[in-house]
C-alpha cells in the first residue's frame, strides 16, 4: 500500500516488528485500530513477511488530538478490541506534529512480544457447530432458527451471549459458525452482560446453605448486587456493610476468599463450576459454554422449540462441536411416511383424537366391549370414555388413493349411509419449503364432485404439484396423517351444543375413489392392511345438550342459568339438597349456632343420566384461602339415597370395595344419584366460627372435541354461617 497521502487525509504508517519472536511464522494478520479519544476509529489488517516485519497504513479524516492504537488479532471487530488485554499504545498529540492537510506521519516501529503473538492465536478462535434438531420421535424439525449462546454463571445468576444463528433444513440440520475471542478486560466483559436469576441454581445453593448452617440467605435479586453478601458473612447478626454499587469484578477474588471462610464445601456446586466455591475469571474462557433456544414459526404462531437452561450448558466446547438437539412437544415435526404399507390398496384409521384405536373398545386389537369407549373395562376415573363435537380422524397407508369420502353405520354395519356436509369437516395441512424457506399452508376440504362429498388425499396432491420436490425440498410438517374432523355437534344458541348424531355407537368407513378426466371413478371400500375385512372403526358418543332445551328443572330450589354458576344442563346435574347441623337445617345465608360433637349431615346429587358420570367433589371454603375437602373429613361416611353406588369415583363404583358401592358398577354404566355425606364432628368440617360456601363439582368421562380434561362438569353452592 502507497504511503501517499490523498488530499485532506492524515495518514498514520505504523511498522509493525515481530522479528524477535522465536519460531516466528507468519501465520496470522495483525489488526492495528487507532482510535481518537472516542470521535473516530480506524482499523487496517497488516500483513508481517517471514521476516516479521510489516506496516499499517492508516488514513484519517484529520490529524487526531492524540490517539491510542490498539494491536491484536484479525478478528477481532473493531468495537471489542479496546475491551481486550491486548497491547495499546498511546500517543500524545505533542508527537503528532501539526502540519497542512494530507500529513503523512511515520512512527517508530513497535514491537510485537512473544507473548502477545502467541496469545493472540488463542484468543480469537472460529468454531463450527454441526447439529441436528429433531422431535422426540426423530423425525427432523424444518424451518427453525437454533440459535447458539455462550452462558456463564456467577452466585444464582446466568448470563448469555448469542453467538450464532442458522436455519434447520427439511432434515432439521444445521450449521453455525462463529469467532469467539477472550483475553477481556474484567470490567469491560461485565458491562456488557446482562443477568438473571437461574432458577436451578439458586434452589441448588439455597438447599446447600439452608440446612447445617447459621446463613441465612436474603430472596434473589434480579440483578447481581455484592449487598446480598451481608447475610452470608454476618456473625452474630452483625452485617459487614457490603457496598450496594455494580459489583466490580476486580473485587471478586478477595471477596471469595472471605466467602470460602464462611460456606460449607459441596461437592455439587464444585463440580458445576460455582462462584466461590471454585475461582471465576470468565473474561479469560477462551472456550464458549453452550446451550442452544429455537423458534419455529409454524401453523401461524412462533413457536419456542427449544429452551435450554444455563445448566444445560456444554463446557469448554471443542472448534468442532456436533450436537443432536431434541426439540419439545411445540415443534412441528417433518412427516415421515409409514413403513410396511408397499403398494397394497389397504388403509388402517389408526386414532381417533390422537387416541390408538387399539385403546377403544371394538377396534383391532381392543378388547371388544364395552364398544366405543376408549379404555374398555378399565376400573378407573378415566376408563370407559366415551367421545362428543369434533372427533378427529387419522389414518395411513392411503396414499395410492385420489379421492376418498366417509360412510357412517348406526346398526353395527347392516346398513351404510353417506357422511353429511355438516359432519365432514376439512383440515389443514402444512409443508415447509426450503427453497424459499417459507411455510405454506394447504386446505384440504370436502367438496361435492361427481355428486359424491369427498376429500382429495395428500399423495394426490403432492403428484400435481410438483412432484419431484417433496421430501427433498418441501416437507410436511405437523399432523399430516388427519383423514377427517367428524363433525358430531355444532355450537348454537340459545340450547348450547347441538347433536348432527344423537347419543349411541357408531361406525365408520372410507371408500376411495379414482380422479380421472375431472370425475370420479372406480369406487371401493378398502381393505383393513393386513386383513381381509374392510376397514372400520368404532365409536361411541355422547353429545350433551345445555341450555333452555336440556331439561333442566326449573325450581326455585334448583336455579341455573344467568346469575348463577350453575349451567342448565343434566349432563352432570349438581344440587346441594339439604344441609343439617345436629339435625337443624340450614337454608342458604342463614346463621347456625352449634357446638363440638355435632353431626354434619349433607344430602346431594351428583347425577348423568347417560351414566358417564367420572367424579365429583364436595368442598367447604372459609375464611382467607381456607378449605375444607370434606369428602375426605375424617369422620366422614358416605351413604345412598337414590343411587346405585357412591363413588365419588367412577373407578370406586366400578371396584366396589366397600359396602355403598356394592354392588359394582358395570362398565360403562355409572350414572351416580342422590348421596348424603355425614361427618360426625363438626370441627371436622367446620374447623371455627366463619361464613363458610359449600362447593359441589361434578364431572363426566366425555372426550369432548378431543379434550380429555374432563370439560363436561356442573357446579353448585351454598353458603350459610357456622358460630360455634
Amino acid at each position: 500500500m502507497s504511503e501517499a497521502s490523498a488530499e485532506h487525509e492524515f495518514v498514520l504508517v505504523v511498522p509493525l516488528d515481530a522479528s524477535g519472536i522465536e519460531g516466528f511464522s507468519p501465520e496470522q494478520q495483525v489488526k492495528v485500530l487507532v482510535t481518537d479519544c472516542g470521535r473516530t476509529s480506524v482499523s487496517v489488517v497488516a500483513d508481517l513477511n517471514s521476516d516479521g516485519h510489516g506496516q499499517a497504513i492508516l488514513r484519517l479524516p484529520e490529524n487526531p488530538a492524540g490517539a491510542r492504537i490498539h494491536l491484536g488479532p484479525s478478528g477481532v471487530a473493531d468495537e471489542d478490541l479496546p475491551g481486550l488485554q491486548t497491547m495499546t499504545v498511546s500517543l500524545s498529540s505533542r508527537l503528532l506534529p501539526e502540519g497542512p492537510e494530507g500529513q503523512v506521519v511515520r512512527l517508530e516501529p513497535i514491537r510485537i512480544p512473544s507473548f502477545y503473538w502467541y496469545q493472540w492465536l488463542r484468543w480469537c478462535r472460529r468454531f463450527t457447530v454441526r447439529g441436528r434438531l429433531l422431535c422426540p420421535d426423530g423425525s427432523p424439525v424444518p424451518g427453525a432458527t437454533v440459535c447458539a449462546y455462550d452462558v456463564d454463571w456467577w452466585w444464582w445468576w446466568c448470563t448469555d451471549q448469542q453467538v450464532g444463528c442458522a436455519t434447520t433444513d427439511v432434515h432439521g440440520a444445521f450449521e453455525i459458525t462463529f469467532t469467539w475471542c477472550c483475553g477481556w478486560w474484567p470490567w469491560w466483559w461485565w458491562a456488557r452482560r446482562l443477568w438473571r436469576v437461574e432458577p436451578g441454581l439458586a434452589e441448588k445453593i439455597t438447599a446447600a446453605l439452608g440446612a447445617g448452617t447459621d446463613i441465612v440467605l436474603p430472596p434473589p435479586q434480579p440483578r447481581p448486587t455484592l449487598d446480598m453478601f451481608d447475610t452470608v458473612l454476618a456473625r452474630d447478626g452483625v452485617a459487614t456493610g457490603m457496598p450496594t454499587e455494580a459489583v466490580d469484578p476486580a473485587r471478586l477474588d478477595s471477596l471469595r476468599a472471605r466467602l470460602l471462610e464462611r460456606l460449607p464445601a459441596v461437592a455439587e456446586l464444585e463440580r458445576l463450576r460455582v462462584w466461590p466455591w471454585l475461582p471465576w475469571h470468565p473474561w479469560w474462557d477462551c472456550s464458549p459454554d453452550l446451550i442452544f433456544r429455537a423458534t419455529q414459526s409454524c401453523d401461524g404462531q412462533e413457536r419456542v422449540v427449544l429452551d435450554e437452561s444455563c445448566l444445560s450448558a456444554r463446557p469448554d466446547v471443542p472448534t468442532t462441536l456436533n450436537v443432536t438437539l431434541v426439540a419439545n412437544d411445540s415443534a412441528c415435526c417433518a412427516h415421515r411416511p409409514p413403513c410396511g404399507c408397499g403398494d397394497a390398496e389397504c388403509l388402517v384409521i389408526s386414532h381417533a383424537c390422537g387416541d390408538l384405536m387399539a385403546t377403544i373398545g371394538g377396534n383391532v386389537g381392543a378388547s371388544p366391549m364395552p364398544a366405543g369407549y376408549r379404555s374398555p373395562g378399565v376400573v378407573a376415573t378415566a376408563g370407559d370414555r366415551p367421545y362428543a363435537g369434533t372427533v378427529a380422524l387419522h389414518g395411513v397407508c392411503g396414499d395410492w388413493m385420489d379421492y376418498y369420502e366417509f360412510e357412517w353405520s348406526d346398526n353395527a354395519g347392516l346398513s351404510w349411509h353417506v357422511m353429511p356436509a355438516g359432519a365432514a369437516g376439512g383440515f389443514t395441512l402444512t409443508y415447509y419449503d426450503l427453497p424459499t424457506q417459507s411455510w405454506n399452508p394447504v386446505s384440504f376440504a370436502f367438496t361435492t364432485i361427481s355428486g359424491r362429498l369427498v376429500v382429495e388425499s395428500r399423495a394426490h396432491y403432492e403428484a400435481t404439484h410438483s412432484p419431484g420436490s417433496w421430501g427433498v425440498t418441501r416437507v410436511w410438517v405437523g399432523t399430516t396423517d388427519l383423514l377427517m374432523n367428524w363433525v358430531t355437534a355444532v355450537p348454537s344458541a340459545p340450547t348450547g351444543p347441538t347433536a348432527l348424531f344423537g347419543d349411541g355407537t357408531y361406525r365408520l368407513r372410507v371408500q376411495a375413489w379414482d380422479f380421472v378426466g375431472g370425475h370420479l371413478k372406480n369406487p371401493r371400500i378398502p381393505p383393513l392392511c393386513g386383513s381381509d375385512e374392510e376397514n372400520r372403526v368404532v365409536l361411541t358418543l355422547d353429545n350433551r345438550m345445555v341450555g333452555p332445551g336440556a331439561g333442566h328443572p326449573t325450581t326455585a330450589s334448583h336455579p341455573c342459568g344467568p346469575a348463577t354458576v350453575h349451567l342448565c344442563t343434566t349432563e352432570p346435574d349438581t344440587q346441594i339438597i339439604d344441609v343439617r347441623l345436629g339435625g337443624e337445617p340450614a337454608t342458604p345465608c342463614s346463621i347456625i349456632r352449634a357446638h363440638d360433637g355435632t353431626t354434619v349431615d349433607i344430602e346431594f346429587l351428583a347425577n348423568d343420566p347417560d351414566g358417564h358420570l367420572a367424579y365429583y367433589t364436595l368442598h367447604a371454603l372459609y375464611g382467607n384461602n381456607g378449605v375444607v375437602d370434606l369428602l375426605a373429613a375424617p369422620s366422614a361416611t358416605l351413604t345412598r339415597v337414590a343411587a346405585a353406588q357412591v363413588g365419588p369415583t367412577y373407578g370406586d363404583a366400578r371396584a366396589g370395595a366397600t359396602a355403598q358401592n356394592t354392588p359394582a358398577a358395570v362398565a360403562p354404566v355409572w350414572n351416580g344419584g342422590r348421596m348424603r355425606l355425614t361427618i360426625a364432628n363438626l370441627r371436622d368440617a367446620f374447623p371455627q366460627s366463619c361464613c363458610y360456601l359449600l362447593e359441589l363439582r361434578a364431572w363426566k368421562r366425555t372426550i369432548d372435541s378431543c379434550d380429555g380434561s374432563f370439560g363436561q362438569g356442573n357446579y353448585s353452592v351454598f353458603t350459610f354461617t357456622v358460630e360455634l
